[in-house]
């Protein structure tokens, strides 16, 4: 891997279809990163495919979309793939027709269920609980998942950040729901599907409808993003705009098949 080594420069005809995270890869806050909105247009007119990440469950993924189109980049809803998306792909093909219980933000829960999922808070019809995201989160909710999982249910995840990125700080992420069911029940978390999970990568190439092998993922992480990518067997580029600088790329075992500058350098 070298500086010189970018899609734009060797490889960039291989990549039918591009993944890219979103904050710190193509926005921060409520502005465009520079070169981002020129970036993807240049991908949309050599007609490669192109979606969007976010590990958050917070809003429905119209809401990202929205943001984008509002910030210059024109986006469907359905090009945007958040661990809401990831987590109903895999409940549809492992647990199909089971009854759930999410600890999750009111619009996760309203989105699931206009997917026709059946959400359910009586313990004994409690099948698989999925933790996520939840600033409603009270005792109540912890206690009803604790019960159904002590009775036998099954134990998913959203994602499992510690934290969420706000604005003047951090708040707590899904981890804190995780450790406390692991905690009380003595049980594991089974699967965590959003990153550094291949499912995240899976519903991308779904959506795109392109071979992995034929996928880039861009993103500004090395434990979420860049892993993510290799976890997926997919080739991963490191953009520097985000909370990745050279010292952390130095210092980590996570190699990034290219690192660029910004969106900018993809072709």
């Amino acid at each position: 891997m070298t500086d010189s080594a970018t899609p734009r420069d060797e490889a960039s005809p291989h990549y039918a279809g591009y993944i890219l995270d979103l904050d710190g890869t193509v926005y921060r806050g409520e502005a465009l990163i520079p070169g981002a909105r020129e970036a993807i247009a240049r991908l949309r007119d050599h007609g490669r495919r192109v979606v969007f990440l976010s590990n958050k469950p917070l809003e429905p993924r119209a809401a990202y979309a929205a943001k984008l189109t509002r910030l210059g980049v024109e986006t469907p809803a359905e090009d945007v793939i958040n661990s809401t998306q990831a987590m109903m792909r895999y409940l549809r093909t492992r647990h199909p027709g089971e009854r759930l219980f999410v600890i999750g933000e009111p619009a996760m829960r309203e989105e699931m269920a206009q997917e026709g999922f059946h959400l359910t808070e009586e313990i004994e019809e409690i099948q698989v609980v999925v933790a996520a995201f939840d600033r409603t989160l009270d005792y109540a909710k912890l206690n009803t998942a604790h019960q159904a999982l002590a009775r036998g249910a099954r134990f998913l995840a959203t994602n499992a950040d510690r934290t969420c990125p706000v604005e003047g700080g951090e708040i707590p992420d899904c981890a804190g729901v995780i450790a406390f069911l692991e905690a009380t029940t003595g049980r594991q978390v089974e699967v965590v599907v959003g990153k550094p999970s291949r499912f995240m990568v899976e519903a991308a190439a779904e959506r795109l409808g392109v071979p992995l092998e034929r996928c880039l993922m861009v993103g500004d992480r090395l434990a979420t993003d860049m892993r993510m990518g290799r976890t997926a067997g997919v080739d991963t580029a490191l953009v520097l705009t985000g909370v990745t600088d050279r010292a952390a790329l130095a210092a980590s075992d996570v190699r990034p098949t290219y690192v660029l500058e910004s969106l900018s350098e993809l072709p």
